[in-house]
């Protein structure tokens, strides 16, 4: 018996490292479960993979780029998020690119989670992975590079397609798949808590049409 009535199909978590992206997933996994909801982490998904071929020491700590993954691996995953939004329901899920992969979706709630305050972000991953601030630092630096070059050769021609030619974004706006004005909520979790992120998302995905957050 489901206990909410959603307004939406799916929800898409996207974040860049330290943003809380994974914290939310769960928080709303656990909060929806009873209604039949399911989570995705396209991230955990993708550490097993590595770990399973061997591309990816789980013991150096911190989280690796996408260069470790073959193009064509990254296209059948990242596609199939879309595809699972398209014919499927009831699925959160969270992953650097799947708010762009739910671009032109119908019914899916795209949130992007934010933090205004980089020393915050630098702490949470110190936390997370137990390595030194500048370890902390550099790996987000270079894992929002080669990750932002690698997608953005990759889904250029999505970007015109689902991002451009509908108007949400103009031409001369360079790729930036973490753009504010792809998705419906944005969350700064340096301002808002994880309890108050969670309600933000419940509530806008459960209240009537005409009503605003």
């Amino acid at each position: 018996m489901s206990i909410h009535t959603y307004r939406v199909n799916n929800i898409t978590l996207s974040g860049l490292p330290g943003c809380g992206s994974t914290t939310l997933l769960n928080l709303l996994r656990e909060d929806m479960k009873f209604d039949g909801w399911k989570g995705f982490s396209g991230g955990e998904f993708m550490r097993a993979y590595a770990e399973e071929k061997g591309l990816f020491d789980h013991s150096a700590g911190y989280h690796h780029d996408s260069r470790h993954y073959e193009d064509d691996f990254d296209r059948k995953v990242d596609m199939g998020m879309r595809e699972k939004l398209e014919v499927e329901e009831k699925w959160v899920i969270e992953s650097w690119l799947s708010g762009f992969m739910a671009q032109q979706v119908p019914k899916v709630c795209k949130v992007l989670l934010t933090c205004s305050d980089d020393a915050v972000r630098i702490d949470r991953i110190v936390n997370r992975d137990a390595v030194t601030a500048d370890v902390a630092k550099k790996n987000m630096q270079e894992r929002y590079e080669a990750n932002l070059s690698k997608w953005a050769r990759m889904y250029d021609q999505q970007w015109q397609d689902w991002v451009i030619k509908p108007g949400t974004l103009k031409t001369s706006d360079p790729i930036d798949f973490w753009h504010p004005d792809l998705y419906d909520i944005v969350i700064d979790t340096y301002s808002h808590n994880q309890q108050q992120a969670l309600e933000i998302v419940l509530n806008a995905i459960t209240q009537a049409p005409n009503q605003t957050t």
